[in-house]
């Protein structure tokens, strides 16, 4: 199964978007699923229903932390070049869907932010269009990933 069509499963069976994009990549970040989904609890609906960054993004941000991150904290040049690798990830779902801004996303799907969060119902995955945007960045992040690997 690709980290697309896991992180698709796991948001589709409840998980929240960052949650989904960061557990499907438990296989090769060393953490497991269970503190994956603990430390993504929060981004979700971008950021805790503030409908601000993306949480696909920023689960994918997180995994770029915990693949690339984890440099000695004053070597700039590191520090640099794993920023770089987060803009490449942040342009790439720019490129593909104009923003990275949940509200912006999500624009005319009712469910307000600072809400509690929407039932998951079959009609709230029929009209909410977060598995796609789970996927793509996956995507995004595995063709990062493979450039990184050469």
């Amino acid at each position: 199964m690709t980290h697309r069509e896991k992180a698709e499963k796991y948001f589709c069976s409840g998980y929240n978007c960052a949650q989904a994009v960061l557990c499907a990549y438990c296989d090769i970040t060393g953490i497991d699923e269970s503190t994956a989904q603990r430390l993504a609890s929060s981004f979700g609906g971008g950021m805790g229903k503030l409908r601000e960054a993306c949480g696909a993004v920023t689960g994918a941000f997180a995994v770029l932390g915990l693949l690339y991150g984890g440099y000695d904290v004053n070597d700039n040049k590191a520090k640099s070049e794993h920023y770089a690798l987060v803009r490449k990830m942040a342009e790439g779902f720019k490129d593909k869907h104009g923003t990275i801004n949940c509200e912006q996303l999500l624009k005319g799907i009712s469910n307000a932010k600072g809400s509690d969060p929407a039932e998951r119902t079959e009609e709230y995955y029929k009209v909410r269009p977060c598995a796609r945007f789970v996927g793509d960045a996956c995507d995004i992040l595995d063709s990062i990933i493979k450039e990184n690997e050469a």
